[in-house]
C-alpha cells in the first residue's frame, strides 16, 4: 500500500505547526524590536513608574499603572464569570434534558458573538448606571479597605469594565467546562449513584475532580481573552488626570496596556513615540503568551 498521502500530510501539519511557531517569535522579535530603543532611552523606571510622556524628545514612560488596571479588571471579571460558568456548564450536562440544554447552551455561546463595542456601548449607558448605586453602596460599606475605596463616577470604574468582561468571557470558559464535564466517565457517575449518592454528591465526587484541570484551563483562557479586550473597556473607563496619585481601588478608572495604544494612535508620529506604547503591546504580548502557556500546561497535566 501506498503511503504517499501520509507522508505528504504529515508534512503539511508539521510545516503548518513551524510557521505557526515561527509567526508568533517574529511578532515577539518584531516588537522587542522596535520597543528596546524607547526603553532604552526611557528617563523612568519602565516597571514601576506610571508616568506617561513620551512627547519631545523627553521619554519618560513606565507600565505600572496599566498592568495594574489590566490586572485588576480582568481579575474581577474571573472572579464573577468562573462561578457562573461552572454553574451554568454543571445545569447544562448534569440537570437540564438534552432537549432544553441544546438551546440553552447554544444562547450562551451566542454571546460570543456580540462585537465588543456593543458590549461597550451597552455597559456606558446602561449597564454602568445601573450599577452605579450598587458601587456606591459598596464604597460606602467598605470604603475603609483600599480596595473597595470610592474615587471617580461609579459608571466608569475598573468594577463595571470587570463585570462587562465577565460577561465577555462567559462564553468561552462555560463551553470548555461543559466539554470536559461531558467527557467525565460514565462508570464513575453510576457508580456513585448506584451506591445510593444524590445527583450533587455525583457531581462533587465524580465529575468536580475529573473536569477540574480543564475548568482551570478554560478559565485562564478566559483571563487571556480579558487581558486583551479593548474597545469595551476604552468606552467604559474613565481616564485619570495627568499626574493623579494612584489608587488600587476597583472604583476608579485608568487605563489598560488595549486602551492605552487604542487611544493614543494618533501619536504615532515617530519612532521613539511608537516605540513607548509598543513597549506597552510587548509586554501584554508576554504576560498574555504566559497565560495561554499556563493553561496549555495545565489541561495537558489534566489528561495524563
Amino acid at each position: 500500500m501506498s503511503r504517499t498521502g501520509d507522508l505528504v500530510f504529515g508534512g503539511l501539519t508539521k510545516a503548518t505547526a513551524v510557521v505557526l511557531v515561527a509567526l508568533v517569535a517574529f511578532v515577539g522579535i518584531f516588537l522587542l524590536v522596535l520597543a528596546l530603543p524607547s526603553i532604552l532611552a526611557d528617563q523612568d523606571n519602565f516597571f514601576l513608574s506610571r508616568s506617561w510622556q513620551v512627547s519631545g524628545g523627553d521619554l519618560r514612560f513606565g507600565i505600572l499603572g496599566l498592568l495594574w488596571t489590566t490586572v485588576l479588571s480582568s481579575v474581577v471579571a474571573l472572579v464573577i464569570a468562573v462561578p457562573v460558568a461552572v454553574g451554568v456548564a454543571l445545569c447544562l450536562t448534569q440537570y437540564l434534558p438534552k432537549r432544553v440544554a441544546g438551546p440553552v447552551g447554544f444562547l450562551v455561546e451566542l454571546l460570543a458573538a456580540v462585537p465588543s463595542i456593543i458590549f461597550g456601548l451597552w455597559g456606558l449607558t446602561v449597564f454602568g448606571p445601573f450599577l452605579g448605586p450598587i458601587g456606591a453602596w459598596i464604597g460606602s460599606t467598605l470604603g475603609f479597605i483600599p480596595l473597595f475605596d470610592p474615587v471617580s463616577d461609579p459608571k466608569s470604574t475598573v468594577f463595571v469594565a470587570g463585570i462587562v468582561l465577565a460577561i465577555m468571557v462567559l462564553p468561552i470558559i462555560t463551553s470548555i467546562s461543559k466539554n470536559v464535564f461531558e467527557q467525565t466517565p460514565r462508570d464513575q457517575t453510576e457508580a456513585a449513584l448506584a451506591l445510593g449518592a444524590t445527583r450533587w454528591e455525583v457531581i462533587r465526587t465524580s465529575v468536580l475532580p475529573y473536569g477540574r484541570s480543564g475548568v482551570i484551563s478554560a478559565s485562564m483562557l478566559g483571563l487571556g481573552r480579558a487581558l486583551g479586550e479593548t474597545i469595551a473597556v476604552l468606552i467604559i473607563l474613565s481616564q485619570p488626570a495627568p499626574g493623579s496619585a494612584f489608587t488600587p481601588s476597583i472604583f476608579a478608572g485608568g487605563e489598560t496596556f488595549a486602551s492605552k495604544i487604542a487611544n493614543n494612535a494618533s501619536e504615532f508620529d515617530s519612532p521613539s513615540k511608537t516605540g513607548a506604547y509598543i513597549a506597552a503591546g510587548l509586554v501584554l504580548f508576554v504576560v498574555t503568551f504566559l497565560v495561554n502557556a499556563a493553561a496549555r500546561t495545565i489541561a495537558d497535566r489534566g489528561v495524563k
